[in-house]
């Protein structure tokens, strides 16, 4: 194979590896970040306590009170204070994180049960299982008549049937795409290194393809973040949701600032070491080059 051929045919596989390495982190942090049940468990616990997400749920869950409770025009003010202020109370105790954590455990394990499954239908989240935590913990926090309260199933839907199968679908690539675009892009990049003419360029230029594929991945996210807000329903915080994004993605952003410095240390070491390279090969031909001379000078004085 010719020199060219060779420059040519390693230029796309490091190049088609750069592009590969960003989607697989997004494919992996999808499947195992989000996917797994306890990593997603330990991301939305710190959110209990999270301002925005308490005063959102204290606001949604008093205007649901409202439209049950039916008090005069006049009333409606005190009475939505009082409400909210309770709930609002309500969001710093424990029981508060007790159904926090249950209502997403329940959410998650619903969802990621659909996904795994055939079944059809919309899914649906029985709301028993959460009732039942917070009546144990108000219980044992000595809340009058809280071994009182009725738990009934009360199912609700989550996500739709039609919504379901979209996900599915999407779903069973990103559990082929989590484990072969990762080793894919390692073969590749492996593979352009050793077809390489000159191997060091070659690394240098997968470093800074891995660099500029991190960087865009992280403008994706950043992207993604602001068609989220956007696209909200009516009534739903931008604050809340914004931190809710931002807990989700925070691994995901932490892998492109790994990936970003990973490809920048790799092109500068590159570039050093081409650098001390070049430098050695000038000391060695400046010293051999003095040497030469009186050899020469000898040689013709020989002659005459």
């Amino acid at each position: 194979m010719s020199h060219r051929a060779r420059s040519a045919l390693s230029a796309a596989l490091i190049l088609l590896a750069c592009l590969l390495t960003p989607l697989g982190a997004l494919s992996a942090w999808a499947l195992y970040g989000i996917g797994d049940t306890a990593r997603y468990e330990a991301t939305m616990a710190p959110l209990a306590a999270d301002a925005d997400v308490r005063d959102a749920i204290a606001a949604g869950v008093t205007d649901e009170i409202m439209r049950e409770v039916h008090v005069r025009p006049r009333m409606q003010g005190p009475v939505n204070s009082f409400v909210r202020d309770a709930v609002r109370s309500f969001t710093q105790t424990e029981a508060y994180v007790t159904a926090w954590e249950a209502a997403n455990t329940a959410t998650h394990d619903a969802v990621m049960r659909a996904l795994r499954d055939d079944s059809e239908g919309a899914v649906t989240v029985d709301l028993a299982t959460v009732t039942e935590r917070v009546k144990l913990q108000l219980t044992d926090d000595h809340m009058p008549l809280a071994n009182r309260i009725p738990v009934e199933h009360t199912e609700v839907t989550v996500l739709g049937a039609e919504e379901l199968v979209e996900l599915r679908k999407g779903f069973h690539v990103l559990e082929v795409a989590a484990f072969w675009l990762p080793a894919a892009s390692v073969v590749l990049t492996l593979a352009g290194i050793l077809v390489a003419v000159c191997r060091r360029r070659a690394v240098l230029a997968t470093g800074l393809g891995t660099a500029l594929g991190a960087a865009l991945l992280g403008a994706a996210i950043a992207v993604g973040r602001r068609l989220t807000l956007s696209d909200l329903p009516p009534g739903v915080s931008d604050t809340a949701a914004g931190a809710v994004y931002d807990a989700l993605t925070s691994t995901l952003r932490l892998a492109c600032w790994l990936l970003l410095a990973l490809g920048v240390t790799v092109a500068v070491t590159a570039l050093l070491t081409g650098a001390y390279a070049r430098h050695r090969h000038r000391r060695r031909a400046a010293t051999t080059a003095p040497a030469q001379a009186p050899a020469g000078e000898a040689t013709t004085q020989i002659r005459a």
